[in-house]
């Protein structure tokens, strides 16, 4: 068995401290990958804060992995020592029930997550199941894909999801870690894009990233005067917004599409029903989904916007998110 050099909290809440545990044995269909980015997701603060009340202690998180494989399993086909390659959420996932089957493996009811059921990357080493060590495409930089792993995948679904046509008018509620992918996705994409926030304050960032308009949603009349515009918004947020509104300013057969794990969602259901709308949500991505997004990202020069900062440095990174959630947050390995 390997050693492992970790950061760890000891409790809910706690500071992430030097921690050392024993690797287990690798399965046959896993891959060890020598991690050399990781990045740092909300999720991770939540995990650490115990918000989900699942989070086992000692608790090493990080899920937006890149590195190298370090070792194979004698049954992984695709994979060999040295590959380059990212791991997101999921670590694992049956492959053999119906949702794995047919493509639809983050779906799967017995998925494992990389920081629920094992510990994470925030280590110089992690493993996975060799599905979900997806192979990084040339021209990417390993330093600033982590975050497409995670976040960047929750907010490319939605586009294959409703197989989103490049001439689709789109909004994006939301310019923070997730929206900010959100606007580039859809503008590489051929997407007329609008960017929705409370006030003006993010709109030149917004319009730099790639929206073609943009909605202050705190001014009187701003969101009436989009009325049945939008084929699809996707709400990046995970506070309550007026979702009646909103549903106005779909056009027929537009779709409200949810990835921000808001408190609840309250609609009324005849203007939905009038215009033939609907509302969904969804969970990151497939393994397919993921190389697409990848691939994707290295045709269109797509990168998050993010902040390095040593492995080492941890406990001041996530104090960075705390205080900047807009940016995504990516820790070095030495």
């Amino acid at each position: 068995m390997e050693t492992v050099k970790a950061y760890a909290a000891m409790e809910a809440g706690a500071a992430l401290q030097a921690y050392e545990y024993e690797l287990p044995e690798l399965k046959s269909d896993e891959v060890e990958i020598k991690v050399e980015t990781c990045g740092i997701c909300h999720s991770d603060l939540s995990m650490l804060n115990n918000d989900w009340q699942m989070t086992q202690y000692p608790f090493v998180g990080g899920h937006e992995v890149t590195g190298t494989v370090a070792s194979v399993g004698e049954l992984v086909p695709n994979l060999k020592i040295g590959d380059r390659v990212g791991l997101g959420w999921l670590s694992r996932s049956c492959m053999h029930c119906d949702q794995c089957i047919s493509g639809n493996q983050n779906l799967c009811l017995t998925a494992e997550g990389t920081i629920t059921h094992q510990h994470g990357g925030f280590a110089d080493r992690v493993k996975c199941h060799w599905g979900w060590a997806s192979k990084l495409p040339d021209g990417l930089d390993p330093a600033m894909c982590g975050p497409l792993l995670c976040g960047g995948i929750t907010v490319f679904h939605p586009m294959i999801q409703h197989q989103l046509s490049p001439t689709s008018r789109v909004g994006v509620v939301g310019i923070g870690g997730l929206g900010h992918m959100a606007l580039m996705f859809l503008r590489a994409w051929g997407c007329e894009v609008t960017a929705f926030s409370r006030t003006r304050s993010k709109e030149q960032s917004a319009r730099d990233l790639g929206a073609h308009e943009f909605v202050a949603t705190d001014e009187e009349g701003a969101l009436e005067s989009v009325a049945g515009k939008f084929d699809l918004i996707i709400n990046t947020t995970n506070v309550d917004i007026p979702w009646d509104t909103y549903i106005s300013t779909l056009a027929p057969k537009g779709i409200l599409h949810t990835v921000g794990a808001a408190p609840k969602i309250e609609a009324t259901v005849f203007p939905m029903i009038m215009g033939q709308k609907s509302m969904s949500s969804s969970p990151l991505g497939s393994i397919a989904t993921t190389r697409t997004m990848l691939d994707f990202c290295a045709r269109h020069g797509i990168a998050p916007m993010t902040e390095t900062f040593a492995m080492s440095d941890i406990n001041d990174a996530f104090e960075k998110l705390r205080t900047s959630p807009a940016h995504r947050i990516v820790l070095l390995n030495p």
